[in-house]
């Protein structure tokens, strides 16, 4: 079974780490499952791209999501993504819990603040969902502030036991 998992996704790739586990995810057995892992992530590279050119939305995360469904399903696709120049370091960044820059911090926290307002404000016309979406933007903006590490800190810290 692993030398035709070679065969047809090319050499393994060392396996994404679940943070909280520390175990690598379980490639999925049955092809269906790896088929739905595969479409799901590249439908979340899709939206991934969509959101380098649309203002407001992400696309670091859908990029991270991607390379966990592959991670799942094909060693090649996982692979093709952690090696693309501009979104690779990034997934394999925060892969190896090295958080975020600050600057970067600031400007998702800002976009989350931008869209929800936005949409709050002119889209939405219905109560009900406008405290559901800044509910929801609530809920991003206290992930990334508080749950997501800084990278400088990180550094700062890692330099500070170093020394």
């Amino acid at each position: 079974m692993a030398g035709q998992h070679e065969s047809s996704d090319g050499p393994e790739v060392p396996p994404a780490r679940n943070p909280v586990q520390g175990e690598p995810p379980a490639m999925a057995r049955s092809k269906l499952v790896r088929g739905v892992w595969i479409a799901t992530g590249l439908v979340l590279v899709g939206i991934g791209g969509v959101g380098i050119v649309v203002p407001g939305l992400p696309s670091t995360i859908f990029f991270i999501l991607a390379a966990a469904a592959f991670s799942r399903s094909s060693a090649r696709l996982e692979r093709w993504l952690l090696n693309l120049p501009a979104v690779g370091p990034l997934v394999r960044d925060y892969r190896a819990g090295l958080g975020m820059r600050r600057r970067a911090k600031i400007m998702a926290t800002s976009m989350i603040v931008i869209a929800v307002g936005l949409s709050t404000g002119l889209a939405i016309g219905s109560w009900t969902l406008r405290v559901i979406v800044l509910a929801a933007g609530a809920v991003g903006v206290a992930y990334v502030s508080w749950r997501v590490p800084t990278r400088e800190t990180l550094d700062r810290i890692a330099a500070e036991g170093a020394g």
